[in-house]
């Protein structure tokens, strides 16, 4: 009968994670799996500007009414100039608000399939956890390049652009725009400017994942390598989160891009995204989209949000040197550098499931298989116990 010959499905090996850890009686326990960023109490803050801004909404919303399939116009355009700035490409460029970065995904990937059915699309090796499940069950075939070197834990530049040369005009090459997850290892601008000339004279379409803008090296220099991409190909999509530089991870506020040819062609596009919305979840939450609009038009707020923005990212930088740093004290050895080199929230840290496996059972100290560790969610006093009991494996 129907339903009855289903399977319980396998749990997510991230948010698995943080169920484990809240049952862990460990008082030295640390969740280092999923991507969130905590302050020194653990705990993920509502930032400032964002209550002030709810306030502001709570005394002026005066209904509830459908806002429509594209969501929120004023965020979407908002976020495009966040996004791109004063790049050219803007006067081409058109947004829907999604349900967070994976609804955006997952938009982009129904409209590549609706255009080209056969398509591929490039991954790095590795890639975010849910880049592929969300390619694959709308129907796309995914590959991978050559990006995570496991030996220097870092972008092995010349193995992805040779893999890339043959990319044609029927693939895309999905990029990270800056912070890679998992690896936290990103592309130089030298790269983005390889990848920019081999997007034009090979014509695959670029598709850029901007989950963690200004969390790199701030939120203009996060978009330099993408931007100057924008200027110089012919078409590009893009999707943005304001999950963590607006710490709007429950609110699922995201946005998927489309900048084609010319501004008449994009919102031609910007259509089937809206059937897509429409044949899914029909329209996206309003509330975090209106808070992240309301900041960026208020330039009180906005000053206050890119300190905000600023201040969480120096901490995760301090976190990233000082884990670095103690481990060179403790080993002797310069073998764990490479984490002062990484971008953004996490680095993969290049130990072996079984070891991950071992942190989590024998030290409680959570992280994913592949060896990602959220840096964005320790606390001071966690390093040396996350350096011993990292060294004794």
């Amino acid at each position: 009968m129907i339903l009855e010959n289903l399977k319980e499905a396998p749990k997510d090996p991230i948010l698995s994670l943080s169920a484990a850890c809240k049952l862990d009686s460990n008082p030295n326990k640390v969740d280092l799996g999923i991507g969130v960023y905590r302050d020194e109490q653990g705990i993920t803050p509502v930032m400032e500007a964002i209550k002030l801004a709810e306030a502001r909404l709570l005394e002026a919303q005066t209904t509830k009414a459908y806002v429509g399939l594209a969501g929120n116009e004023a965020f979407n355009q908002s976020m495009i100039e966040l996004m791109l700035g004063d790049n050219s490409s803007k006067s081409r460029a058109v947004g829907v608000q999604t349900p967070g970065a994976s609804g955006a995904l997952r938009m982009l990937a129904d409209v590549i399939k609706a255009s080209a059915p056969d398509a591929t699309v490039w991954l790095s090796d590795l890639s975010y956890a849910n880049h592929a499940p969300i390619m694959q069950t709308a129907g796309l075939t995914v590959r991978y390049f050559p990006y995570f070197d496991r030996n220097t834990k870092l972008v092995q530049t010349d193995a992805m652009m040779a893999s890339l040369k043959e990319a044609g005009p029927n693939d895309v090459v999905l990029l990270h725009g800056c912070c890679h997850n998992p690896t936290g290892a990103d592309l130089s601008f030298d790269g983005w400017q390889t990848i920019t000339e081999m997007a034009v004279q090979q014509g695959f379409l670029p598709f850029i994942d901007m989950a963690y803008q200004g969390f790199g090296d701030g939120m203009e220099a996060d978009a330099k390598g993408f931007r100057y991409l924008a200027e110089r190909v012919e078409s590009y999509v893009l999707t943005g989160s304001c999950s963590k530089n607006f710490g709007l991870y429950r609110e699922r506020t995201g946005i998927a891009v489309i900048a084609a040819k010319t501004l008449a062609q994009s919102n031609r596009i910007k259509t089937r995204i809206l059937e897509a919305a429409r044949s899914s979840y029909t329209m996206p939450p309003d509330h975090g989209a209106e808070l992240v609009n309301i900041i960026l038009n208020d330039e009180t707020l906005k000053v206050n949000w890119l300190n905000e923005v600023e201040q969480m990212r120096l901490r995760v930088d301090h976190l990233r040197n000082r884990l670095a740093t103690v481990l060179r004290e403790k080993s002797g050895h310069s073998h764990y550098d490479f984490i002062a080199q990484h971008k953004g929230m996490f680095s993969v840290l290049g130990i072996s499931p079984l070891e991950a496996q071992t942190l989590s059972e024998k030290y409680s100290i959570y992280l994913v298989g592949s060896g990602r560790i959220n840096i964005a969610g320790m606390q001071e006093n966690h390093i040396d116990y996350i350096a011993e009991s990292l060294l004794s494996l």
